[in-house]
């Protein structure tokens, strides 16, 4: 096939949004740079369009980010204007530093950052000379995120201009202020707005002890939010960062902030994360709030009390024995799945379990049907109880059902997988799918042949 063909079916699968056809006709030698009707890239056509994948696959592939249009803007100038953070970071590319000058990088932090001070909707007024209100949906921005898509007067944008801007500072190794960036973030109360995660990864990047102290400075500020961004910062840093050094000074924070902070939901947060560490006052925080008013609170504690230091204390088991009887179905289940390897609390899991498997929440009876499918409690009630968990109209709860049946080798096993029926896309490594297709092999074969 020519070059005009191969940039034409490019052309063709940019605009069908099909990123693997577009790295599969990259790599047989179409143009990245290919252009398409108007006489613009079709790197511009997957910015217009807010396919971040389509993007990524054409800078990769070697379309120029920075190519100069007729008029006077880059695909990477229409990527911020277009407010997608996630669009943004694929055109971006990597290493801007090597291939962007000083005036360029300062053009592009002036669009950025008079895009995020004006705000979205005021901006378009201006543009479209329109002032009528502004019409607003919540669309998903990467594969985790979300930001404002904002319409006037039939331009459209996506308000993730904040994000953006904190993405080109860090690129470009300008260090903003700690204090400004957490402001950026905490402008929208969400974990998984563009702009708090933003803000939460590149802090996280940021591996000087500056920086460290100042974030959590801000775990003293009677803005809840603020508190809560500190959590979730150090959280994130949990999952990156394994030096002993910061490990033994955030999980001394964490104790210290779990006996002071007195707003129910942050301290539920803080409770979460702190049982991510090891530290040898556990224990004692977890029975402070085994009786907190908040049922998340309670939810937390008995991770607190999973006795990593040593043999779990009898005032450890009294307050899981409490916690199973909690008013809160969730609290239950969580002092059941924090109990359920100590066997002198396991007839105790059993009945709680059992029990739970008749609320009327089904999520509840579902979560209850996982747990008693792992446990080790091999007794017919249990067995029982799994069986009539069959007739559950959720798949997943009969999968877990039909799972406990068969790690117990029951005879209405072949039934429960019957009642599972077939399993669609998803389940080609699921641990439960896996072990009735190893069940069901064993009963045909059972010489093993």
């Amino acid at each position: 096939m020519g070059e005009e063909g191969l940039d034409g079916r490019l052309r063709s699968a940019v605009r069908a949004g099909d990123a693997e056809a577009v790295r599969d006709l990259l790599n047989r030698g179409a143009n990245p740079d290919a252009v398409d009707a108007n006489g613009l890239p079709v790197l511009c056509v997957a910015v217009a369009a807010y396919d971040e994948q389509v993007a990524e696959a054409l800078v990769e592939g070697g379309a120029d980010p920075d190519r100069v249009l007729p008029d006077g803007t880059t695909p990477l100038w229409r990527a911020i204007d277009g407010g997608s953070p996630a669009v943004f970071s694929a055109v971006l590319g990597k290493e801007p530093r090597l291939r962007l000058p000083e005036s360029a990088r300062e053009r592009l932090f002036a669009l950025a950052r008079s895009w995020y001070e004006t705000g979205a909707a005021e901006e378009l007024r201006r543009r479209t000379g329109a002032p009528v209100p502004a019409a607003t949906v919540r669309v998903q921005d990467g594969e985790y995120d979300w930001v404002d898509q904002v319409s006037v007067g039939g331009l459209v944008v996506r308000a993730g201009h904040g994000a953006i801007l904190t993405s080109l500072e860090w690129a470009f190794r300008v260090l903003t202020p700690v204090d400004e960036l957490i402001a950026r973030a905490v402008e929208h109360l969400d974990e998984e707005h563009v702009a708090w995660s933003t803000v939460c990864w590149i802090l996280t990047q940021r591996r000087s002890f500056e920086t460290w102290s100042a974030v959590v400075a801000h775990r003293h500020d009677p803005d809840r939010a603020h508190r809560r961004f500190v959590v979730d910062y150090l959280r994130t840093r949990g999952f990156l960062d394994t030096s002993p050094y910061y490990k033994k000074k955030e999980s001394a924070l964490l104790a210290a902030w779990a006996a002071e902070e007195t707003d129910g939901e942050i301290l539920a947060k803080v409770l979460d994360a702190f049982t991510e560490h090891d530290h040898p006052g556990q224990e004692a925080i977890g029975l402070r709030y085994a009786g907190h008013p908040d049922p998340r609170v309670r939810r937390e504690v008995p991770y607190a009390l999973s006795a990593d230091y040593g043999p779990r204390t009898p005032a450890a088991r009294a307050a899981l024995l409490t916690l199973m009887r909690d008013p809160d179905a969730e609290v239950r289940l969580t002092a059941c799945a924090a109990s359920m390897r100590d066997g002198d609390l396991l007839p105790d899991v059993t009945r709680a379990l059992l029990l739970l498997t008749e609320d009327p929440d089904a999520d509840v009876r579902g979560a209850a049907a996982a747990a008693l499918a792992s446990s080790p409690d091999r007794t017919p009630a249990v067995a029982d109880a799994l069986a009539a968990l069959l007739g559950e109209d959720s798949q997943l709860v009969r999968l877990e059902a039909a799972y406990g049946l068969a790690l117990r080798d029951d005879p209405r096993t072949t039934e429960a997988i019957e009642r599972v029926g077939p399993l669609g896309n998803g389940f080609e490594h699921d641990h439960r799918a896996d072990e009735l297709w190893r069940w069901r092999r064993r009963k045909e074969n059972p010489a093993g042949e």
